[in-house]
Order: structure tokens, then C-alpha cells, then sequence
């Protein structure tokens, strides 16, 4: 289906999601061929897993050939008789005129009467062809075969189309998920690569369990040469066999003529050659320059999602789980690493060694295998009886203190809380040169990009909030996700969800100088962004395609599943019920695979409280639909009534749903608003619900401290009184609660609930606000406004508002120093307001950045710049004559933090040549590294002058783009929502659906693309209603 074709009906236009969902409730038990078929959309293609195979002769009953054009007794029955296989009507021509197979031919005069006989027969075959369609009709999803239908096609496909592979024989596996009929239990893998020709062999040696009766083993490979494959049953001799490959669902097989027999143990050994990958994926090469600017190489992997598949054939699924015994062979001056320590090395020549590891003490998934060629130092210590240790190219060794020193704090914290302590003798966390993820969880050896893993002894308290942030996530893997797996990909959530609220708890204990529950709460409200759109997705969704499972990494997956376990930890009784529901759930399914249902399960068993309320039920609402409530507050008197409805930003007939949450309404009021035992809770189940206040209360503020995933609407009246007891005293709420306003009232704007006049009647108590989170975020609120102005081309406006943020920040712009600082949160607030203040041209600050920039670059980089301003200073520095100047600061850099602030302020720049420049240089990967193209991209964006031609780079260079990242990749969606996030035109809107409906496979009906497409609406749906009174409050 195009969804963007302007010939189809407003139907086909709407978001791929919602169409789908409409159209395919439920499956029609007939079809009507009947009507006009050019009323019908075109349908996407079905997956394999999707289609029902059945031959041609189970497709006994087609309505509408003719039979509205036909009086009863005209009905020709011949159609439906050769599809029954009886050739009862054989009329010869003589039976109709030529012009119409279906006139009725005038009675002849010499036809007699049939006889009693005659008229029994028919009687009888009318009566069996009529039963005969009867049960045919009733049977709709039935496959027909020699053995009758003993049961629907939807559970046991009869006759399935497979399909051809390479070689032109009949593929024996038509699906996209592997058969459940063969267990990996160990790889043995051996791997040869040559650095020099960017080339590698392999040999992968694959025990298997045979769990059921089959002919065929089906695994998966990807651009592997196979030149040799061998197999052995039980205690047999090896034998040659052949294996077949089907390209397009990535899988390879092997055809048996006798059958493999259930309880069966099997090998099979196959050797191949590769080349090493040059995008990010797979077993990929990497290179970098050290100190005297020669080119160092090394070879990595990346295997998550669906990339092992690329290094080495295998059961390339989560719960195909097994152990990995790895040799790696490699030259003299490089070392090897994988998920377990080194057993022996082998001499193979007088420069060639074979490295061995341990074989694996866990069953692992293949997509967290890991092994790494390279020349790196390392720096470590041991935790409890684990050796952990931080690898770094030599250049960069400095800068891993503090990431060891982290890492072992939250190693201790996460083995202590858990009470399971981490399984494998040794952690590597190493930083690769060259890696597009922030991390990489794999076992026993994490990867990560440098700017996510190391910082100088000299680094703010900022920057080191991010690689502790990131380490926290990726050690918290090492239970949920590799200790415990989701089943498939659908549940991602489990292992991504569960890491990023870990994360925020787990440095929150340890390194509580951080400030993270800043970042957590600013993580929280963007997730509702992406939530809102009606090309969301449920938390737990289903996923088949690459394209599918590549898209599932997003703020969903990730953001939305960490608010929703907060949510739960903070509506339940005791304070350590989720802990303990966590930890049965880790011991209990310790080495398997689980579903959402699981955890649900373990949580609700914990019984601490004798009104325990049924987890399952209450979070099933919050992983299987999509978005989130709007809870509607009315205020009478000593009675407050909530509603709820889905907050859908596009609203409209074919969109509204009746989906309802058990929301846990947590709620304070004037009587007793900042301390927690102020907080009560209020369970909304259904569509409505009424609660009583004891007493006279002023005004309610809802969800307390924004633990909750939803949005709240006050009324006029109570939005009123919540902004007049802010104007009185703003400390009255926790500026947790203050955020939430400030994103809330934004929120209902955008939807068309409040008018602009009340969001500025709000913001009007900032002049007083201090704190951190209710100013950045109304911060970023208004300048997302002023780039909606901006790319509009309504500088008028612009000015006006530019003026108006002025006002509200300018008293606090003033009060920042541009000297170090140690608080974490006056760093984060001091940035934002800067960077937003030297955005609009305020006079002071442009002059104390270029000056600080001057001092820098004359003290040939002694003159540090605080963390927290360097960003800021090096975009004030991109805007004048010093960008050449910031260009070879950047060439020369080696500190990656500040590296990558400087390349921000280059692409930054509104020099049109410079930004062309600098987006064929991300693509080319020369100077600029093709990693940081998302980055570059996203800021070139935010510039007037840059929106426009990134736009028209990723039309004319699409191909070379997913050529680099996957399609459906997080890169990706970056991409397409920087280019198109800020339109907000019909113009702007029909490049958009036409450039993307283009693309067909190439990335058309990517999640993505709907979101693009529905934001553009959204955008200029606002731009419509506010311009006006815009203008005026302005």
C-alpha cells in the first residue's frame, strides 16, 4: 500500500498503523467482487508468517459474479461447479449467444416435459451442490487436503508455496522465524581475519538437540561465501552435504532425505569466507590515527539486532540461546577479546598466533557474542571476584579512570541489589573508535563510542554524568537482557525498558552528586512526544521484518518503558515490592526467555501487603495499546470527577479510540503539596471516576511529582487557580510538579485544549523560578515554538517572541558566571540559558563567548573552557570569520567530548557553503566521521539556513545513507525526524509524502515516515489555529 498516493481516498492517507488496525479487525469471510474494485486501497504484501497457504480448490465460494444482475433462477451455477472438480454443465456454445454468456435463452417450443425420474435426480444433485456450499461457507478458513481439515490454516498451513534458493532447488522454509525443531546447544567458532585485505574465514561447528521429526535444519547467514559444510549424527561419521540459501529472509538450510529423529544430538560444521563489514554492523573493520597521525586499524562487532548472522552462520534469534567456545587468530602487535577470558595462545607461524577463550559458563543469545582485534591498554581492578576492566587505544589510556572507578561502584551496587551476582570471571568495557551506538551490552565485553566511556581528570561534572549514565545502563543489561531475555523482539521492552530505569536508580544510590533525576524527568516528557502521535506503538507490539525489529529501539522500547516501571514502583504499597518482585523475577527465569506476562507474574506474587492489587491487569493496559490517558480533572466543592480518553494529537473521527488505562492517579492539593506522605492515590479503571477531598481545598495538582505516564487538563477554572497560587508562591509545588505544568500546559496547547493566553498566564511566575527543570523546559518548549516561526519565515513573529523569552530569562541570563562551577544542575541550567540566549543574538553573551573563544584559541588550548560552555562558545564561534579556525581545532582534537561539541558548533554554521561542506564530509567519513552524520544532520536542522538543504542531502543521497545505517535504525529515525520535524506547510508536507512514497522498499513504510508525515500535519494544524492570537498576546 502507498500511503501516500493523492488518488486514494482520505482512508489510505491516514498513518499506516491506524489503517491497518481499521481494516483488518476482522478477516471478511467472503469476497464481494462485485464492487467497483477502483474503490478498493492497493494492500501491502503480506509477510510469509502471515499468509495462509491453501491451493486453489479450497476457494469454493465467490460472491458477487454477476448475482445482483441475475434473477434466481438465471444464476449460473458453471463457475462454482469447476471449482468443486464436477463437469455437470457442459454446455456447448449452442447453449448461449455469443454476445452474453449470461442471457436467458428463449424456451424452445419443442421442449417436452422432464420426467418424474428426471425431476428427482436434479432435485437430489441441487440439494447436494447446496450442502455441499453450505459447508464450504461455514468453513471459510479451512485448507482442504487428501486427509480432510482437521484443523485451520492459521495453526497448520497446508501445502505452503516455499520458496527457491540460489541454486534453484525448493527452499524447505517459507517463514521469517526460524523452525522450532532444532536446538542449538553449543558453537564452536573459529575465525581468520586479515586486516590487511579487510577479509576473514571462518568455521562455526553447531551441536544441535533435534526436538522434533524433521528433514531440513534452517538457520541464518548473511553474505557468507559457504566453501565447505559437514555433518555429523550422534556418534556418526561426517558427511558432505549441501546447503541451500534463500537471500531474502536471510537464512541458509540444509535438506535431509531421511528423517531426523526427536531427542537426537547432531553437528553441523560449516566454513566460509567474508569480507569485514564497512558500515556498523556485523564483524566490522575500524580505524583510527594515533599521536603521529598513522592509520591504526582493528576489527569489531556489532550484532544487535540481527548482525551475528553476518560473522558467522547461526539460530540468529533471542531464544535460540547456547554456548560459544571462540578462537581468533591474529598478528603479532594486536590482541584479541570476547565475552570470556583467554584460555591459550597457540604460535601458528613467527607473526601469527591463535587466540582461545574459555568456553562460556551462560547460555548466551547470539546477538550479545562478541569478539574484538585490536591494539588497546587497559586499566583495571577486581570487584568481589570479577576483573573489570576499561580498553582504550593507547593515545586515549588517561582518560579511563573514571570509568573504571564508576563501573566498579555500580557493579558492587547492582550485585548487592539484585542479590545475583554478576556470573562470569571478567567485564571488559571497552571504547571503539569507530562504534554508532552509545553501547553495547554484549557479555562480559561491552562496547561503547569513546564520547560514551571516557573523560579527562579535567572533565565537568556534566560530562561525566553521561558516561556514568551509560555505563549504568549497559551493566544493568547484564541481568535484564542477558541473564534474563525477551523471547523475541516484541518484548524489547523487557531488556531496554528495565536498563534505563536501572540506570537513573541505580546512580541516583551510588553517585547521588549527579543530579539524575533531572535527566530522568526531561527522558520521561519526551517519550510522551513520540507516544502522542497515532504512528506510536504499543509497548510490547508485534514485530517480523528486520525493518520491524530495527525500528522497535526507540524512546517507546526505551523512555516509555521506564516511566511505566516507575509508575508501578510508585504505586505500590510497600517500598520494597518491586524490588523483590524484580529479583524473583531474575531467579526465576535465570537463563531463559521471557514474555511481558512474566514480569507482571513475579511482581504480583510478591504478596507484602494484604490489599495486594493485581499487577498483571493494571500494567496489561500500559504494554498492549499505544499512547497514554489524558485524565480530565473536575473540581466541585468536596467532590473532584476524572476522566480519561487516549491523548492522540490527531483527533479526529478515524482516529479516536476507546482505549482505557487503570491509572494510578496520585494527587496532592494546597493543604499538603511538597512531601511525599502528602500524596494520596486514586485508581481510574474506567472511563470515569469520582473521588472526595476531606475538607475545603483550593486547588488539586495531579500526578504527583510526574511519576505518572499521563497527561492531566484542569478546566479553565483549575488551571487558573494552579497559576495564581505559582504567581503567590512558585515553592509551593516540588519543581518536579512545576515541570510538569509547564510540559502539560504546552501539551494540551498543541492539542487544541487551552489557548496560548493560558500558557502565558502560567509562565508568567518564571521571572521568579530558580530551579533547573521548570526553566529548561519551559525553555525548550519556546524555542521549539521560535524554530516553527522561524522555518515558517514569520520573522515578525520571531522578533516578538524572541523579545518575550527575553523577558522571562533575561534577569537570570544575567546572573550566570561564565567561570567553573561544580553543581551538576547549575551546570545544565546555565547551558541552556546561555546557548538559548546567544541563539537570539542577546548582545553580553555573543560578546563573552567570542572573548572566551579569543583566550582559548591564543593560549593554544591551555585556557580551559568550562564543560558546561563549551558548546555554547564554539557555536557563537561557527556563526563568524573563526569557523575555519573551530575546523582545525576539530581536526586536531583528541579529547572525543569536547571533539564533538566542536563539531555541533561547525554544523551550526549558517554559511550555506559551509554547510554543504559539512554534510558531504559526514557522508564521506574523512574528517568527519559518517558516525556522528545523525549529529551533524539534527544541528544543521536547527539553523535557518541549514533545514532546507539537509532536506534536499538526504533526497539525493538516500541510498548512500541506508547503505551506512539500516533502515528502521535509531540513526535513521534521527535523520528523518531532524529533516522534516520543523515543517510545517502543505508544500513542505506533499515533498515530504512523495520523496518517502518513492523509496518503496527502501525505507517507505518505515514508523518513521508515518511520524514525519503526521508531525508536518500537527505543525501546520497549529501554525493555523495560534498565528492569530500569536500576533496579538505578542
Amino acid at each position: 500500500m502507498d500511503p501516500f498516493d493523492s488518488h486514494n481516498s482520505e482512508r489510505v492517507n491516514l498513518p499506516r498503523n491506524m489503517i491497518e488496525n481499521s481494516m483488518f479487525e476482522e478477516e471478511p469471510d467472503v469476497v464481494d467482487l462485485a464492487k467497483d474494485s477502483a474503490s478498493f486501497p492497493t494492500f501491502p504484501a503480506l509477510d510469509p508468517d502471515d499468509i495462509v497457504y491453501e491451493p486453489r480448490s479450497s476457494r469454493l465460494l465467490v460472491r458477487g459474479l454477476g448475482e445482483n444482475d441475475l434473477d434466481d433462477e438465471e444464476e449460473d451455477c458453471e463457475s462454482s461447479a469447476r471449482l468443486l472438480g464436477m463437469s455437470f454443465m457442459n454446455r456447448s456454445s449452442a447453449h448461449r449467444t455469443a454476445g452474453s454468456p449470461y442471457t436467458r435463452q428463449s424456451p424452445s417450443s419443442s421442449c417436452s416435459r422432464p420426467s418424474t425420474r428426471t425431476m428427482v435426480v436434479c432435485v437430489l444433485f441441487l440439494v447436494i451442490v447446496v450442502s455441499m456450499s453450505m459447508v464450504l461457507y461455514l468453513l471459510p478458513g479451512c485448507t482442504f487436503t487428501k486427509t480432510g481439515c482437521p484443523k485451520q490454516n492459521k495453526t497448520t498451513p497446508s501445502e505452503p508455496v516455499y520458496p527457491i534458493s540460489t541454486n534453484g532447488e525448493v527452499f524447505p522454509w517459507a517463514q521469517l522465524r526460524l523452525p522450532q525443531s532444532v536446538r542449538p546447544l553449543g558453537y564452536n567458532l573459529t575465525l581468520n581475519p586479515d586486516l590487511d585485505t579487510m577479509t576473514f574465514t571462518g568455521r562455526t561447528a553447531i551441536t544441535m538437540f533435534i526436538r522434533h521429526n524433521t528433514k531440513h535444519i534452517v538457520l541464518h547467514s548473511v553474505n557468507l561465501n559457504i566453501t565447505k559444510a559437514t555433518f555429523k549424527l550422534s556418534d556418526g561419521e561426517a558427511t558432505a552435504v549441501t546447503v541451500l540459501e534463500y537471500k531474502p529472509n536471510q537464512q541458509i538450510a540444509v535438506k535431509f532425505t531421511e528423517e531426523l529423529k526427536a531427542g537426537q544430538k547432531c553437528v553441523l560444521t560449516l566454513d566460509y569466507a567474508a569480507e569485514l563489514s564497512h558500515t556498523y554492523d556485523g564483524f566490522y573493520n575500524s580505524s583510527y590515527s594515533d599521536k603521529e597521525g598513522n592509520k591504526k586499524v582493528l576489527a569489531a562487532t556489532q550484532f544487535e539486532p540481527l548482525s551475528a548472522r553476518k560473522a558467522f552462520p547461526c539460530f540468529d534469534e533471542p531464544s535460540f540461546k547456547a554456548t560459544f567456545l571462540i578462537q581468533i587468530s591474529r598478528k603479532e602487535g594486536y590482541m584479541t577479546l570476547s565475552n570470556m577470558p583467554k584460555a591459550k595462545t597457540t604460535s601458528l607461524s613467527n607473526i601469527l598466533f591463535m587466540d582461545e577463550f574459555e568456553k562460556t559458563t551462560v547460555n548466551m543469545s547470539t546477538y550479545l557474542v562478541a569478539f574484538i582485534v585490536a591494539n588497546f591498554t587497559p586499566v583495571n581492578k577486581m570487584v568481589s571476584n570479577t576483573l573489570l576492566s576499561v580498553y582504550a587505544v593507547p593515545e586515549k589510556y588517561e582518560h579511563t579512570a573514571y570509568a573504571l572507578d564508576a563501573a566498579s561502584k555500580l557493579l558492587d551496587f547492582y550485585n548487592n541489589f539484585f542479590e545475583i551476582p554478576y556470573p562470569l570471571k571478567k567485564l571488559d568495557l571497552v571504547a571503539i573508535p569507530d562504534f554508532l551506538a552509545g553501547a553495547m551490552e554484549n557479555w562480559g565485553l561491552i562496547t561503547f563510542r569513546e564520547t560514551s566511556l571516557l573523560v579527562g581528570s579535567q572533565s565537568s561534572a556534566l560530562e561525566k554524568q553521561v558516561v556514568a549514565s551509560v555505563v549504568a545502563h549497559e551493566l544493568a543489561h547484564q541481568w535484564f537482557g542477558n541473564l534474563v531475555t525477551m523471547n523475541w523482539w516484541n518484548d524489547l521492552w523487557l531488556n531496554e525498558g528495565f536498563a534505563t530505569y536501572m540506570q537513573y536508580t541505580s546512580i541516583q544510590h551510588v553517585l547521588p552528586h549527579l543530579d539524575i533525576e533531572n535527566l530522568f524527568l526531561d527522558v520521561r516528557l519526551r517519550a510522551m512526544e513520540k507516544d502522542a502521535l497515532n504512528s506510536s506503538h504499543a509497548v510490547s507490539t508485534e514485530v517480523n521484518t528486520p525493518e520491524q525489529v530495527e525500528e522497535m529501539f526507540d524512546s517507546v522500547s526505551y523512555e516509555k518503558g521506564a516511566s511505566i516501571l516507575l509508575m508501578l514502583n510508585a504505586s505500590l504499597p510497600g517500598e520494597q515490592q518491586f524490588r523483590k518482585g524484580i529479583i524473583q523475577y531474575l531467579k526465576q527465569f535465570s537463563g531463559l526467555n521471557t514474555y511481558t506476562s512474566d514480569l507482571w507474574n513475579s511482581l504480583t506474587q510478591v504478596e507484602l501487603s494484604t490489599q495486594l492489587q493485581n499487577i498483571s491487569e493494571m500494567m496489561n493496559s500500559w504494554t498492549s495499546q499505544k499512547g497514554f490517558p489524558l485524565v480530565t480533572v473536575s473540581h466541585k466543592g468536596d467532590e473532584v470527577t476524572l476522566t480519561q480518553e487516549h491523548f492522540l494529537l490527531t483527533s479526529d473521527n478515524n482516529t479516536r479510540s476507546s482505549s482505557l488505562w487503570n491509572i494510578p492517579v496520585s494527587y496532592i492539593n494546597d493543604t499538603c503539596s511538597l512531601a511525599p506522605e502528602c500524596r494520596q492515590i486514586f485508581t481510574l479503571k474506567t472511563k470515569s471516576g469520582t473521588l472526595k477531598l476531606p475538607g475545603n481545598v483550593t486547588w488539586l495538582k495531579m500526578n504527583y511529582k510526574n511519576t505518572g505516564f499521563y497527561i492531566v487538563d484542569y478546566g479553565k477554572d483549575g488551571w487558573a487557580e494552579l497559576c495564581d497560587a505559582l504567581t503567590d508562591d512558585y515553592k509551593v509545588l516540588t519543581s518536579e510538579d512545576r515541570t510538569s505544568l509547564i510540559h502539560n500546559i504546552f501539551a494540551l496547547s498543541r492539542l487544541g485544549r487551552v489557548t496560548f493566553q493560558q500558557v502565558h498566564l502560567l509562565l508568567k511566575y518564571l521571572s521568579n523560578e530558580t530551579e533547573t527543570t521548570p526553566i529548561t523546559e519551559a525553555l525548550l518548549q519556546l524555542n521549539t515554538v521560535y524554530r516553527l516561526l522561524d522555518k515558517r519565515h514569520e520573522p515578525e513573529l520571531g522578533a516578538r517572541l524572541k523579545v518575550y523569552m527575553l523577558s522571562l530569562f533575561g534577569s537570570l541570563v544575567g546572573n550566570q558566571t561564565w567561570d567553573e562551577i561544580e553543581s551538576v544542575s547549575k551546570q545544565e541550567l546555565r547551558a541552556a540559558l546561555l546557548e538559548t540566549a546567544c541563539r537570539l543574538k542577546e548582545e553580553s553573551c555573543i560578546k563573552q563567548a567570542k572573548a572566551i573563544f579569543k583566550s582559548y584559541v591564543e593560549s593554544n588550548g591551555t585556557v580551559r573552557i568550562p564543560g558546561d560552555l563549551q558548546q555554547v562558545v564554539f557555536n557563537v564561534a561557527a556563526q563568524s570569520d573563526d569557523w575555519p579556525t573551530l575546523l582545525n581545532l576539530y581536526a586536531n582534537a583528541s579529547y572525543d567530548s569536547e571533539k564533538r561539541k566542536i563539531l555541533k558548533g561547525l554544523a551550526s554554521t549558517q554559511d550555506p557553503h559551509q554547510i554543504v561542506w559539512i554534510l558531504k564530509e559526514g557522508l564521506s567519513g574523512h574528517i568527519v566521521q559518517t558516525q556522528e552524520m545523525p549529529l551533524v544532520i539534527d544541528t544543521v536542522c536547527k539553523g535557518f539556513a541549514g533545514y532546507l538543504f539537509a532536506w534536499d542531502f538526504i533526497q539525493e543521497n538516500w541510498d548512500q545513507l541506508i547503505e551506512k545505517f539500516p533502515v528502521g535504525s535509531f540513526a535513521i529515525q534521527r535523520i528523518i525526524k531532524s529533516t522534516t520535524s520543523q515543517f510545517s506547510t502543505k508544500a513542505h508536507l506533499a515533498q515530504v509524502q512523495s520523496f518517502f512514497s518513492s523509496l518503496k522498499e527502501r525505507g517507505s513504510s518505515m514508523r518513521s515516515v508515518q511520524e514525519a508525515v503526521e508531525t508536518i500535519k500537527l505543525n501546520q494544524r497549529w501554525m493555523d489555529t495560534n498565528l492569530a492570537s500569536l500576533r496579538k498576546l505578542l
